[in-house]
């Protein structure tokens, strides 16, 4: 039986095409492993997969930064390629495909160091740090932007695809959501998402400015892993993730406020859907939401609000109230844009072909 080994985490983010992909892998017949970190989200997504073996490896998150933290977790990174060799080498995976996050370089490195075969994906702009490091050891790069290419140098690898969608949002039913929340079908709905991990500028404001937003809409607010917000409303409901009901969430928004990783709007752009972003601040980030996000503006598919602005009460209120005042236009324009994208099943095509 054929096998591949996957990895990717750290977020959300860096798990999402994973998921879309492994019951492709599986239909066909594939036999499916994965390493992912100890406690990172990854483990508590892939675990629930049937038939997928999980192993969980030392890993230290990688910095742009100077931080007392990186001589820590520099330990952890050469124990991580120790174990993750060891483990490629026990399972002799024909392929491996890597999504990236901190957990990945060990993995790709391992893979290159046991002749196997290497698959990378880049959802952002610029690659991430461990892409970046991944690079010289990969087989295909696979990109959502294609001036991601002018940040490569072997550019030989780089295989333009566009967002990578899968059908897990689609079809959401409106009425069963706001059943389900015990929120009524009349008024509009606003949907805050800070990705996996939270968003603190965002959960900050909506319990700062809660009185005003629920004067006029309902709030579903995933305000991340490990995060709780004090506040308490008919018309507020709160949740640390959301799964599988999320594409009924998703059915029942009338506008959502998100980060800007590039899974995240993608998805949201596939759906038409009426956004709001807010990209992480430089100081936490490469920069690539807002380049994200810019490049989503500049198209009319969102307005942009700037991290160190959402706690100025007037940008992101008259934001949301912008863009649910004219969502009919920013769907349109979503709906009728000419970017490319390539389907789940056309990527597994790729990597078993490539």
């Amino acid at each position: 039986m054929k096998k591949i080994l996957f990895t990717g985490g750290g977020s959300g983010g860096h798990v999402t095409l994973n998921l879309a992909l492994i019951p492709i892998f599986q239909r066909e017949g594939w036999q499916v492993v994965y390493i992912g970190s100890k406690t990172g989200i990854e483990k508590e997504l892939i675990t629930k997969i049937s038939g997928v073996r999980y192993h969980a490896i030392e890993t230290g998150k990688l910095r742009r930064y100077f931080s007392l933290q990186n001589f820590k977790d520099a330990l952890h990174v050469p124990l991580g390629i120790l174990q993750a060799t060891k483990i490629i080498w026990q399972e002799k995976p024909d392929i491996i495909f890597s999504k990236g996050g901190f957990v990945s370089f060990p993995v790709v490195f391992g893979g290159f160091l046991n002749g196997k075969k290497i698959f990378m994906h880049e959802s952002d702009v610029t690659p991430g740090l461990a892409n970046k490091m991944s690079l010289p050891f990969v087989h295909k790069f696979f990109t959502t932007f294609i001036e991601t290419e002018k940040y490569v140098s072997n550019k030989q690898k780089v295989k333009y695809v566009g967002p990578v969608l899968s059908d897990r949002l689609n079809n959401g039913n409106k009425e069963r959501a706001c059943e389900m929340l015990r929120f009524s079908a009349d008024k509009p709905i606003v949907m805050f998402v800070g990705g996996s991990l939270g968003a603190k500028s965002i959960n900050e404001a909506v319990v700062k400015y809660s009185d005003e937003l629920l004067n006029k809409y309902q709030i579903i607010h995933l305000c991340g892993k490990g995060q709780k917000c004090q506040l308490h409303h008919p018309q507020y409901r709160q949740f640390e993730f959301v799964d599988k009901d999320l594409k009924d969430f998703m059915a029942a928004a009338d506008v959502v406020v998100s980060r800007s990783g590039s899974n995240a709007i993608f998805e949201l752009w596939s759906l038409a859907k009426p956004m709001v972003l807010v990209p992480l601040p430089s100081t936490s980030s490469r920069g690539e939401q807002s380049l994200n996000a810019k490049a989503f503006e500049e198209q009319g598919f969102c307005e942009v609000v700037k991290d160190e602005d959402v706690a100025q009460k007037g940008m992101l209120i008259n934001a949301i109230n912008k863009v649910y005042e004219n969502k009919e236009k920013y769907a349109e324009n979503m709906k009728t844009s000419e970017l490319k994208f390539t389907g789940a099943e056309q990527l597994y095509e790729e990597i078993v072909n490539g």
